[in-house]
């Protein structure tokens, strides 16, 4: 009964936070790094370093270097995204 409970109230809390607002912003590949995860130059010259989104990993989108991106940072910590679209 109690594991019911707290699975009602988790997913009750859960709606009730909000996303928080991403950046998004376009750069280009300049290293990778293991564990799917890269050092990507953004157009504003600052490096950040980036992880390959959900989406693109299910779809098996690979990523080289040189490769121009689209990278969402989230507003807490600016030196780390997700990339999230690889342009052609």
């Amino acid at each position: 009964m109690t594991s019911t409970f707290s699975s009602t109230v988790a997913i009750s809390l859960g709606a009730l936070v909000p996303k928080e607002e991403q950046i998004e912003m376009e750069g280009v590949v300049t290293n990778t790094l293991p564990n799917t995860t890269f050092k990507v130059k953004l157009d504003n010259g600052y490096e950040i370093t980036a992880h390959i989104s959900g989406k693109m990993r299910k779809n098996y989108i690979r990523i080289s270097t040189g490769d121009r991106v689209k990278v969402e940072l989230t507003p807490y910590d600016l030196t780390k995204g997700r990339i999230t679209y690889r342009e052609r």
